[in-house]
């Protein structure tokens, strides 16, 4: 019986007790079972009786005392008992505890997966850096922590639509753009410019694509470095993302917002909502009628477009294009963009604190030998995806900046990522893997497969149950990673479930030795251990990590 399902028989003994006038309430739509930090209080807990009580009119544990009887009475349910002011401790037999292992076998990649947020139309947009220079430290993170958040978005039902967000008009662009003609013409770099070896790599296939852009004027020179130069660098990091496990559905312009009119569109659309206001030969939008510090400029006095009035545009793109809730994951230098984004959804008559989600990410560091590393020899002043990559690995990468909460600096210690220890979480998740797969292995060596005649009553041990208290988990765990749209859960699960296989690896015997004989208990543990190695591979794909059958 998985948690869901002893979920839905509480929820059933409730809808009995109101029918037969025990109880008068409303019946909930679901109600939480947990597993109790303390095994003595049994398999699983609710506080349902508690909940029900005020609104019945009943003391919680007369209302415990009713659902109590009726969950005896339930196959399966080895007891239930009544602790404090009324919550249930539910224990389950152990063929009823064990079955669960069956059922995570015949599901396959489908255990896990949950209609949490079923039908709910998500545009999930994560990284988004300039594209003036390769991804950098920060961004690495935002693709390792977005794209998990987007496959575990999709486990729990929504519908994903990821996007990266091309800032490909504007200031920075020229800069770029200069930066390369300088390089190609043997110039220095200009102020405020871009520097690094991939300056230098790009216009020479900029000179060597174009033949004659040098001979050009320096006007044209710029528009061919522009254009080229955009179009080359945005193709690197369409590599390095896909490289690294991420593929993004919608790589959107910036540019286009402005070549179809789009911002001029929104800025009417806003002004007929009633927030845009003129003022000093300006055009403005009162988000401070909605929490932020100062109301912000969206066409300048001398008539140019600010940034701004782009962000507007796009805001309101995504919503014509279907999108419920709009996720933006933004760097640490971006707090200042929380208040000013929701407005512009609250101006544009929306709920900001519902159709809006603008999420912040935290530094991250490097280090080497106990040494911060700091610079790229690529990019010069940077760390990039791909030196993160070189030096311990996609999935160590993608691993260890999962892990931990977003609202949190993380540190990435290369002697520990390349090392195969325990510190480093990532081999000790993989290696519990690598271990079932090896037993799987061994098993097929000596001929024993798993049976059909499995006997789920025989899994008693408190290793084998702790093991299968552990996989009940995870739906629950996908469901809350993706509602509070935290991907670390999945991670810390994984540890969790790896160290409950270790102990079960460490104190009961799966295969027989010597000239023992094959048991139905073999056959059950080879169930068990099937079971655990699929949750495994299931969460670690959610992370975008491999699965590795040996280490």
């Amino acid at each position: 019986m998985t948690p869901a399902e002893l979920s839905q028989a509480v929820l059933a003994a409730v809808s009995a007790a109101v029918e037969a006038g025990e109880l008068t309430v409303a019946v909930p739509e679901h109600v939480t079972v947990e597993r109790p930090k303390n095994r003595d209080h049994g398999d699983y807990a609710t506080n349902v009786a508690l909940q029900l009580a005020k609104p019945a009119g009943v003391p919680p544990r007369a209302v415990a005392d009713l659902l109590a009887a009726r969950l005896r009475e339930i196959t399966g349910v080895a007891a239930v008992d009544i602790a404090g002011p009324g919550f249930l401790n539910i224990k389950l037999d152990t063929a009823t505890q064990g079955e669960l292992a069956r059922t995570i076998v015949n599901a396959g990649q489908a255990y896990g997966r949950n209609e949490a947020l079923k039908g709910l139309r998500i545009n999930l947009e994560f990284v988004s850096a300039n594209p003036t220079g390769p991804i950098h430290i920060g961004g690495v993170r935002w693709a390792a922590v977005g794209d998990s958040l987007g496959r575990i978005l999709r486990a729990t039902g929504a519908e994903v639509s990821t996007e990266y967000y091309l800032n490909d008009a504007g200031v920075q662009i020229t800069k770029f753009a200069a930066s390369l003609q300088a390089a190609a013409n043997g110039k220095p770099v200009p102020e405020g410019g871009y520097v690094g070896e991939y300056i230098v790599d790009i216009a020479k296939a900029i000179t060597d694509g174009v033949p004659g852009v040098l001979d050009l004027s320096e006007d044209e020179q710029l528009q061919v470095f522009r254009t080229e130069g955009l179009k080359l660098m945005v193709a690197e990091i369409k590599r390095s993302m896909e490289e690294f496990g991420v593929h993004f559905d919608t790589y959107f312009s910036e540019k286009t917002l402005h070549e179809s009119g789009a911002v001029e569109q929104a800025i009417d659309r806003l002004r007929e909502q009633g927030h845009v206001f003129d003022q000093d030969g300006a055009i403005w939008l009162r988000t401070t009628d909605f929490g932020d510090d100062k109301d912000r400029v969206l066409i300048k006095a001398d008539g140019e477009t600010t940034y701004f009035a782009a962000d507007a545009a796009y805001y309101l793109s995504k919503r014509d294009r279907g999108s419920e809730v709009s996720v933006y994951m933004l760097g640490a230098d971006h707090h200042g963009y929380v208040n000013r984004l929701k407005a512009i959804a609250a101006c544009a008559g929306d709920d900001m604190d519902r159709n809006i989600e603008v999420r912040i990410g935290q530094f991250v560091k490097m280090l080497r030998d106990g040494q911060e590393v700091r610079l790229s020899k690529r990019a010069g002043n940077i760390i990039t995806i791909d030196d993160v990559v070189d030096w311990i690995g996609v999935d160590a990468a993608r691993y260890t900046l999962a892990r931990s909460s977003t609202d949190s600096t993380i540190t990435l210690d290369i002697n520990i990522l390349t090392s195969q220890t325990n510190e480093n979480r990532v081999f000790y998740v993989q290696y519990a893997h690598a271990r079932m797969s090896s037993l799987h292995r061994k098993a097929a060596d000596l001929g024993v497969t798993r049976s059909d005649e499995f006997k789920p009553e025989l899994l008693t041990t408190e290793w084998e149950a702790d093991l299968l208290g552990q996989l009940g988990e995870f739906p629950r765990v996908i469901a809350s990673a993706g509602e509070l749209r935290e991907p670390h859960r999945v991670a810390r699960y994984l540890e969790d479930l790896a160290g409950a296989y270790h102990r079960f690896w460490d104190n009961c015997q799966v295969l027989p030795k010597g000239d023992e004989e094959v048991t139905d208990l073999t056959h059950a543990r080879l169930w068990l251990v099937e079971a655990t190695r699929t949750v495994l591979a299931n969460g670690l794909d959610l992370l975008g990590v491999s699965a590795p059958e040996r280490m």
